[in-house]
C-alpha cells in the first residue's frame, strides 16, 4: 500500500488509532537491489552477514540496478528497496531528478573513509579502474597513443562499446593531457577511433568479456575492468592512464523512518575495513576505507585501484560532465557503432 492510497483509506487509518504500533514496528527485513555479479556476491559475503547479526534483520538481494528501475519505484510510490547501487553518473542524475533520501552521516556514524566517496546523497563504496590488458609475449603497451599504435603493437583489439569508458582514451592517445581531458573533445575522440575501429573486432558490453577474449587470444590487447586481472595467467596490465570510478550506495526518496534508519546502520558496515577485507577476497577491487591496504598487507594490495602508485598513475571519471552530455553523445557514438 502506498502512501496515496493509505490516505483515502478510513478503514486503515482507523486502524492506525487502534492500533499504533502495528505500524511502528521495525522491519524484519529490508531489500537492497544492486549491480549482481561478482559485485553482488562481494556484498553479501562483506555486508549483509554483519549487519544481519547485530541487528538481526534480513537483507534480501535483487539484482540488476539501474535508473530506470529507481525512478519507476520513487515516482510511482512503491518503495521496495531500502538502499540502491548506482553509478557515478546516474547518481548525478537521480540527485537532479529528486530520486534520493538525503543520507544522514551522523547516523551512519562510519569509520575512517576517502572523503571523496561521502556526498550528501551517496556513499561510494567501491572503487574499480578500467585499464589496458594485453597477451603476454605482445609488445607491451605504456600508454595509449601505444595501444592506438597498431604498427609497433600489432593484434586485434577489443574496447568498451560504451562512450563512458571509450572517449577518454581516445583522447589520450591523441595527446591530450589527462588534466585536461574535460571537457572532452568528442569530435576528437571519435577521428581517433576511426583510425582503429578496424582492428578492434570486439565492442564489449559485459564486464568479463575482455579477459575472456585475452584468454582465448581472439584478441591481443583489450580495454577492461582491473579486477581479477593479477589472477590470470599470461595477461599483463598496466594502472598508467587508467580511469578509476566509484559505484554508489543510496537510498530511495521516500522511506519510512524505520527502514531509512536501518539502511544508515547498513552503511556504516561498508564503512568497516575488515568488512572490506572479506569483500576484497571476493571481488579485488578497494572500498572506502584508507584503512584496508594495511589489513591486506602492501604486495596483495598493489593491484588494486587505490594502491597509492596505481591511484596516482590514473585519473578520475568525470561523472557530471556525463550527466550533462551523455544523451547528445550517446546519439554519435551509436552511430559510430552502426559503422565500425
Amino acid at each position: 500500500m502506498n502512501r496515496r492510497d493509505f490516505l483515502l483509506s478510513a478503514p486503515a487509518a482507523s486502524l492506525v488509532v487502534a492500533c499504533p504500533k502495528v505500524f511502528a514496528a521495525a522491519p524484519t527485513s529490508i531489500r537492497l537491489i544492486d549491480s549482481g555479479g561478482t559485485t553482488g556476491e562481494s556484498i553479501a559475503a562483506a555486508y549483509i552477514p554483519p549487519f544481519t547479526k547485530k541487528y538481526g534483520v534480513r537483507v534480501v538481494r535483487e539484482a540488476p540496478s539501474s535508473l530506470g528501475k529507481l525512478r519507476a519505484m520513487v515516482e510511482s510510490g512503491r518503495i521496495n528497496a531500502a538502499l540502491f547501487e548506482l553509478g557515478s553518473s546516474t547518481l548525478a542524475q537521480a540527485r537532479e531528478l529528486n530520486l534520493l533520501e538525503k543520507l544522514d552521516w551522523t547516523a551512519i556514524h562510519p569509520d575512517p573513509m576517502f572523503p571523496e566517496a561521502r556526498d550528501d546523497y551517496g556513499m561510494g563504496y567501491q572503487y574499480f579502474s578500467t585499464v589496458m590488458a594485453w597477451r603476454d609475449g605482445n609488445p607491451a603497451p605504456k600508454t595509449w597513443a601505444d595501444f592506438f599504435d597498431v604498427q609497433h603493437f600489432p593484434g586485434k583489439r577489443c574496447m568498451s562499446a560504451y562512450p563512458h569508458y571509450t572517449l577518454p582514451f581516445a583522447l589520450l592517445a591523441d595527446g591530450v593531457d589527462p588534466a585536461s581531458l574535460f571537457p572532452l573533445d568528442v569530435d576528437r575522440a571519435m577521428r581517433k577511433l576511426e583510425s582503429i575501429k578496424s582492428h578492434v573486432s570486439v565492442w564489449w558490453k559485459t564486464g568479463t568479456q575482455p579477459l575472456q577474449l585475452l584468454k582465448d587470444n581472439e584478441v591481443q590487447y583489450a580495454v577492461t575492468w582491473s579486477a581479477g586481472i593479477e589472477r590470470e595467467p599470461g595477461i599483463r596490465s598496466t594502472f598508467n592512464q587508467g580511469m578509476y570510478d566509484i559505484a554508489w550506495l543510496v537510498v530511495p526518496r521516500g522511506q519510512p523512518p524505520a527502514t531509512k534508519d536501518l539502511a544508515m546502520k547498513f552503511l556504516h558496515e561498508v564503512t568497516v575495513a575488515k568488512n572490506q577485507m572479506v569483500a576484497a577476497k571476493v571481488l579485488p577491487l578497494s572500498g572506502n576505507s584508507p584503512q584496508l591496504e594495511g589489513l591486506l598487507g602492501a604486495k596483495a594490495f598493489q593491484s588494486f585501484p587505490t594502491a597509492k602508485a596505481n591511484l596516482q598513475a590514473q585519473f578520475r571519471q568525470n561523472a557530471q560532465w556525463w550527466q550533462k552530455n551523455g544523451p547528445e553523445v550517446n546519439k554519435v557514438w551509436s552511430n559510430f557503432l552502426l559503422n565500425a
